[in-house]
């Protein structure tokens, strides 16, 4: 008996502490990183964003062609922006204009990363750009990886883009905490939802699904289950052989610029 009051006990402490932790575990935020040009980026303004709540995140901008789009890159977790330099920069070395922001938490970036808080940045991001640039919102490429998924999905209730671009996105927060912790009700303990899977078929743009097959953090299942759900016109790429963070191994940013050509053509 006293063995059983154990493993309740047990279980009641840990599910405590993974509740009240749950946004450590969630959001690992980074510091700020090098300037552009120590990571290969030529022609970058660093610029500030301000947020409704007076947050002031760091961007990095690039002005590309005058007849390409602008690819909005909105991170994953555990990343600062100049880790992601190597993927801006092939867009930039295609011609397209690009704008990379730090999430708040992120990139040496004040504030605390919420879901409510992370929206208000994706937003203030587009505001941004329409302000301060001459590209309309059917000159945007919202594109979202892993946890900026969330974001990229929820700002398609609030705008219409060129296209979005989901690289490993999830269904939900919930559903991949449950993935770790099957014996607790995730989907009740979880303070930060980003439900994709609710909001993807309310997406009027284009999209583009792209994931590894063999992804260990978000199960490619998730991809699936958005990508069935999803309204036309949509496209997918799931590569058999590349994990989480390595999709760009396979090049998958010539799937996305000819995507998102295919599209700025037709406008």
């Amino acid at each position: 008996m006293n063995y059983i009051f154990f493993l309740v006990f047990l279980y009641i402490f840990f599910g405590f502490f993974l509740y009240f932790l749950q946004r450590r575990i969630i959001f690992n935020k980074s510091d700020k990183p090098r300037p552009p040009k120590s990571y290969g980026l030529e022609k970058i303004r660093e610029i500030s964003i301000e947020t409704e709540d007076k947050i002031s995140l760091l961007a990095w901008f690039f002005k590309g062609q005058s007849n390409k789009p602008i690819l909005v890159y909105f991170h994953g977790n555990s990343f600062d922006i100049g880790e992601r330099a190597y993927r801006i920069k092939r867009y930039n070395d295609a011609g397209f204009s690009t704008l990379i922001v730090g999430w708040r938490g992120y990139s040496g970036n004040q504030g605390v990363p919420t879901e409510k808080h992370l929206y208000l940045d994706g937003k203030a991001t587009i505001e941004w750009i329409l302000k301060h640039t001459k590209f309309n919102m059917e000159e945007i490429i919202n594109y979202g990886e892993s946890l900026g998924s969330g974001v990229a999905v929820d700002l398609n209730l609030k705008y219409n883009f060129l296209c979005t671009v989901l690289e490993a996105p999830f269904t939900s927060i919930a559903d991949v905490a449950n993935k770790r912790y099957k014996i607790y009700p995730t989907k009740l303990l979880v303070k930060d939802k980003f439900d994709n899977l609710s909001k993807i078929d309310k997406i009027k743009s284009p999209l583009l699904i792209i994931s590894g097959t063999k992804d260990e953090i978000v199960p490619h299942f998730h991809s699936k289950l958005l990508f069935n759900k999803a309204n036309h016109p949509k496209e997918s790429l799931f590569i058999d052989e590349a994990m989480h963070n390595n999709l760009y191994d396979f090049e998958i940013d010539k799937i996305v610029i000819n995507f998102s050509l295919k599209i700025w053509k037709l406008i």
